[in-house]
């Protein structure tokens, strides 16, 4: 049966294939003109006509509408839940590969079920750190979406470009993006759900550097409205209900397969927002303590987020980075020996792990004992130094983390006078925030990489 095509290609076809004329398939009932305007596309049958049509040319009104049988569309459908499950609790890989098969069944003539499966594409390849391709396939459904709104919705759109340009390290783009997504959400008055708060984890890092900005004032009220929730850890019951939605589907029970998957990923949804939450309670914790502007609420917040990541087992980085956290706090309300068990805590969590939340709880180890008087503290300078070089091979694409912590590198190498190891860590800070040509000689300011 044929598919191709628009819905005035799919009557002509059939239609030709019966060996029918336009007036006998117009009937008592349509005209043979009103026909061979909807085969030349100038009319789209409504849905009386649609199933009027159907039942002359023998096929179904789904299949003339949307150039797929029921079953095709139900099990595409479920290829788009399984796909999903397998970013959010899977392999972003192997999501990224299924996202871009759906896109070859559905096909022009599903253009909906095309546009989400482009969608779940370009956020399988976010998720593998592939920035540069997300870009692309960010801003071509971008494009997409203003021809075709009824397919795509812009906002998302503009909040996940957003995203990715700040950690391609264009923060100018990510800026614009993030202003323009911030006065589309005012419009709304849109404080909660999910795009609210990805705006809001956007905005965080690109407002940074402007702590008046308005796009700041948004975040605190973000978390103001939602906190950071305590969360169940459900992982369990969600591989079980995928796994019973695969079973249903090699039974060929596509309808009860749709629904355990669509079970699976709204029990997964609540520790995804608690997840994004917290990671943006932390990032405004730390810029709190950057500016010196902590409170007890901001200590609330990050302990919250500590609790959340300390729920998931797979979350062992972020848990040992709230915990960095939670020992900058102690630093900025005087307790070193707080922040010393905090960042101690953090490094046995790690095991060992090289990775910038190692770095950067040794710097708090280096700053306590500065605080304290103590020596030992160019030994961990050192130590977080090495950490940080350990990463330069793996991390090809502009990474703020690891740039502030080489900044912060050399701001404590100034405070104990190494001032060659001092140039050498702002450079490197530089180059981490994807800025690759800082000539010879040349003194580097701190505050270019904050």
């Amino acid at each position: 049966m044929p598919s191709q095509g628009t819905i005035g290609d799919r009557v002509r076809g059939l239609r030709l294939s019966r060996r029918m004329s336009q007036a006998q398939l117009a009937g008592p009932d349509l005209s043979d003109s009103y026909v061979s305007l909807i085969e030349s596309g100038k009319r789209t049958p409504t849905p009386v006509v649609a199933r009027l049509l159907a039942e002359r040319l023998g096929c179904t009104t789904e299949f003339l509408l949307h150039g797929i049988e029921p079953r095709q569309r139900i099990d595409t459908e479920l290829g788009l839940r399984h796909a999903e499950l397998e970013l959010q609790h899977g392999d972003p890989g192997v999501a990224a590969e299924r996202f871009g098969e759906i896109v070859k069944v559905a096909g022009e003539e599903n253009a909906m079920l095309a546009a989400h499966a482009r969608l779940g594409r370009a956020r399988s390849l976010e998720a593998q750190d592939r920035v540069g391709p997300a870009v692309e396939a960010f801003e071509r459904l971008r494009r997409e979406a203003a021809a075709h709104p009824e397919r795509l919705a812009d906002l998302p759109l503009t909040v996940a470009l957003s995203r990715c340009y700040q950690r391609a390290g264009d923060t100018l783009r990510a800026h614009d993006l993030a202003t323009y997504a911030l006065s589309q959400v005012n419009h709304l008055a849109l404080t909660q759900g999910e795009i609210a708060i990805e705006l809001a984890a956007a905005l965080v890092e690109t407002e940074a550097a402007r702590p008046q900005s308005p796009g700041l004032s948004y975040v605190r009220h973000i978390l103001a409205v939602n906190g950071v929730p305590s969360v169940v850890n459900r992982t369990a019951e969600i591989h079980s209900l995928w796994q019973a939605s695969v079973a249903a589907a090699e039974g060929e029970d596509s309808a009860l397969a749709v629904r355990l998957a669509d079970d699976a990923i709204a029990t997964g949804r609540p520790a995804r927002m608690a997840f994004r939450l917290a990671g943006i309670a932390l990032e405004w914790a730390r810029l709190t303590v950057s500016l010196g502007t902590s409170s007890e609420e901001v200590y609330e917040l990050a302990t919250a987020a500590s609790g959340v990541f300390a729920t998931f087992d797979e979350k062992v980085n972020e848990y040992a980075g709230s915990l960095v956290v939670l020992a900058r706090l102690q630093l900025g309300s005087g307790n070193p020996d707080g922040a010393v068990n905090l960042a101690s805590s953090a490094l046995d969590t790690l095991s060992g792990q090289a990775s910038p939340t190692a770095a950067a709880a040794h710097l708090v180890l280096a700053q306590a004992a500065l605080s304290r008087g103590e020596g030992g503290v160019l030994p961990r300078l050192n130590t977080a130094g090495e950490l940080l070089h350990a990463l330069r091979s793996e991390r090809s694409n502009p990474d703020r983390e690891v740039a502030r912590a080489w900044r912060e590198l050399g701001d404590l190498y100034g405070r104990v006078g190494a001032g060659e190891e001092q140039t050498n860590a702002y450079r490197k800070a530089l180059e981490a925030a994807g800025v690759r040509d800082a000539m010879v000689g040349m003194t580097v300011d701190s505050t270019l990489v904050r």
